[in-house]
């Protein structure tokens, strides 16, 4: 099974590093100061593919600047010849190069170590004369010859390489912010926005019209503009990116013996890798990296885009598993128990007491009880994290560690909706004497007689399949039940199940179950168990008034086209079509209908859209696959254009975190289709009120303790729609 792992003979690598910035200061002033730890990164990646991976040596190109002399920083290596330091030409050379090497179906791994940044945009005919590149930064940037390698260059080099059929992963191990630091860390970015031309000589990578056509193709996958690192948003490869756009990626010195510096992203890559199991995703990768950068950088916040549930360095997918991370672990010093924090919080839906089944991060079966390591408990919940405690489990030894995976397996009463299984009466003679109109609420006789049984078999399905989520509503009464009966279910004159609302309404979209069907009991609790999650979701809401994120999420509908296609740039309002009735927006099935999202608030929110469908559907329309949130900045707006999809009512609902958050997990096939066991995928809860007991209540612990109020860090807002024929 190692040797499974290890050998990757197919895989192809381009590896960039530059700690040497010579000279790093521009003619505005701004400065890329030289780096200590991008170097070493590259180094590091070379010798695991080439030890661990046994990836021969001739496959892997190399681009470096080192530090030749401490007191000249922005000196190279006299050993790293012109064509081995990594300018703009070399880097271009030696993508194209790379394409070359490998065969059709090969593995091509990317990593750039070095300065991100910014700079006036060299393709105003494309982007705007006020628009912005982001891209990396060669090692003679200070010279009158260097030049950033661009977002759209990159991305360019990069659809080459998939054109020709290439698996590629990229890593960039930088960001495209500068900042002031203290002890054994440094950013990995750039002080403003350079203003710096193309030279003379510089050609593009491609025409104007193909850079174009690619900045047009991309702002389907991401209307917003740049991704991390430059970068829009990755379909047909997989990228790992240090940070979000507006954070830092820091280099710190891990060995604190030596004070040699790693990039954080690079460091906690390669730890993850080197414990890599078979059948292991890049999103297996990525909750493991994040879950160890974002508890020692609350600051910087890694990125992945793309095929994440690609197995690492193989050309397989496996089933998405949108698990929540175990962060935090650590043991009170006072009572000895064991305390993390998991990656879910108010803004998801989970509520104090909820239970989760905790799985090492290295196995991929969420089923399989004799996976679970330990019980976790949330003992206080934040808005986007909660402190838990752990219980081991009966014959195991209680092992957790940061980066595991935590299952919901027991919702707090909080969760639980009520069912009432309702006795209708029998028809009188007088209701009988005309054919045809039996009341609705009354039985005919042959119906009645059966009732019992068929509400009888309900009552003994409903704990075995309602898994926590529904509970008789006669049999559980408690002090904080202020809903009382969520749903009614009751036999009908046709001798079937109806589920109803609390005011005895039937649901539409359900379609007939027969009181007779051998499994109709079962079905009716697993649509219940379904409906008790859609309209969890529906309800999930925050009703602080006092929280500085009330009311600074704007959202409208623009109007449709019958005429956009994906791809096309999003049009101006003044071209689409207008609502016959804006009170109640109605799009044709087929159509597009733009959603124009505004974030009002003086923080960057980080942004999703989930669409709760008329056939008992939720998922994330936006972004797209691969991604949990886009980054919207303060007081400003993203339209985003949505295909109408089945015909029905849909209600769309827009949720903004100030942290990051993963949205998926309440996502639901329409209803009767399986459940799959994935993570939390499949949870969530009301949050009728937010109560103030939970904001009072204290932390265990002060090394762990969450926000006191998880309100002030979300908000949601949701709007409906109309689909027709």
């Amino acid at each position: 099974m190692a040797n499974e792992i290890s050998q990757t003979a197919n895989l192809y690598a381009l590896l960039i590093g530059i700690d040497s910035y010579m000279p790093n200061r521009l003619p505005d002033g701004s400065l890329y100061k030289s780096l200590g730890g991008c170097v070493r990164d590259i180094n590091h990646v070379e010798a695991f593919l080439i030890d661990e991976r046994k990836v021969p040596k001739e496959q892997i190109l190399k681009l470096t600047a080192s530090i030749n002399d401490p007191n000249e920083p922005s000196k190279p290596l006299e050993k790293e010849t012109p064509e081995k330091l990594p300018t703009r030409q070399n880097m271009i050379d030696s993508f194209r190069k790379l394409k070359e090497m490998a065969p059709e179906g090969s593995q091509v791994y990317i990593h750039y170590s070095g300065h991100g940044g910014r700079a006036k945009t060299v393709f105003p005919s494309i982007k705007g004369d006020d628009g912005i590149d982001e891209g990396l930064v060669p090692t003679d940037i200070g010279t009158s010859e260097g030049q950033y390698l661009r977002d759209l260059d990159l991305r360019q080099l990069l659809k080459e390489l998939v054109d020709q059929k290439l698996i590629v992963t990229v890593v960039l191990d930088c960001c495209h912010s500068g900042g002031a630091t203290r002890g054994d860390v440094e950013i990995r970015g750039g002080e403003g926005i350079d203003d710096k031309p193309l030279q003379p000589g510089q050609e593009l990578v491609a025409p104007v019209e193909t850079l174009a056509e690619i900045w047009q193709s991309v702002t389907e996958e991401t209307p917003r503009g740049l991704k991390p690192s430059g970068l829009r948003a990755a379909r047909d490869y997989v990228l790992l990116a240090a940070c979000r756009q507006n954070e830092y990626a820091y280099e710190y010195a891990f060995n604190q013996k030596t004070k040699e510096r790693n990039g954080a992203l690079t460091y906690w890559l390669l730890d993850t890798l080197r414990q890599q199991n078979p059948g292991q995703t890049y999103k297996d990768l990525f909750e493991r990296i994040n879950a160890k950068i974002h508890s020692q950088f609350p600051q910087q916040t890694p990125i992945s885009m793309g095929e994440v549930n690609r197995i690492i360095f193989g050309d397989e997918f496996a089933e998405t598993v949108y698990a929540v991370p175990v962060l935090n672990v650590e043991k009170d010093p006072e009572t000895g128990e064991i305390q993390a924090k998991l990656g879910v919080g108010q803004v998801n839906g989970i509520a104090k007491g909820a239970e989760f089944a905790i799985y090492p991060r290295t196995v991929t079966d969420l089923k399989n009880k004799e996976n679970r390591t330990a019980i976790a408990t949330i003992i206080q919940r934040g808005a986007t994290e909660s402190l838990c405690l752990f219980k081991p489990i009966e014959g195991k030894e209680l092992k957790v560690e940061d980066g595991d995976q935590a299952v919901l397996i027991s919702p707090s009463i909080n969760l639980v909706r009520k069912v009432s299984l309702f006795n209708q009466e029998q028809a009188t003679e007088a209701d009988l004497a005309e054919p045809g109109k039996v009341p609705a609420n009354k039985l005919l006789p042959e119906i009645f007689t059966q009732q019992p049984k068929a509400l009888e078999s309900l009552k003994q399905a409903l704990p075995k399949n309602g898994n926590g989520w529904v509970e008789l509503a006669e049999e559980k009464v408690t002090k904080d039940d202020d809903d009382g009966v969520a749903y009614r279910v009751v036999v009908n004159n046709k001798g079937e199940y109806e589920i109803c609302d609390r005011t005895g309404h039937p649901y539409q979209n359900i379609a007939p179950v027969k009181i007779s069907d051998s499994d109709a009991a079962t079905t009716v609790t697993k649509r219940l168990v379904h409906l008790a999650k859609y309209h969890a979701t529906a309800e999930l809401d925050n009703r602080d008034k006092a929280s500085p994120l009330a009311g600074k999420l704007a959202i409208e509908w623009l109007g449709t086209s019958d005429i956009y296609e994906e791809g096309d740039e999003i049009p101006p309002k003044s071209q689409l079509k207008k609502f016959v009735d804006p009170s109640n927006p109605t799009v044709k099935s087929g159509e597009y209908i733009f959603l124009s999202i505004h974030n009002t608030s003086s923080q960057d929110l980080n942004v999703a859209v989930l669409d709760l469908a008329s056939d008992w559907s939720v998922q994330q329309i936006y972004p797209g696959k691969g991604e949990r949130f886009v980054t919207i900045y303060a007081d400003k707006k993203e339209v985003v254009a949505l295909p109408a999809g089945s015909i029905g009512e849909d209600t769309v609902k827009v949720f903004a975190t100030v942290d990051q958050a993963n949205f998926r997990w309440l996502e639901l096939p329409s209803l009767d289709e399986q459940l799959e066991a994935k993570g939390l995928t499949r949870s969530a809860n009301p949050l009728d009120a937010l109560l103030a007991a939970i904001n009072r209540e204290q932390p265990l612990t002060r090394k762990l303790s969450v926000a006191a109020s998880p309100s002030r860090e979300w908000t949601t807002k949701q709007i409906s729609l109309t689909v027709t024929k």
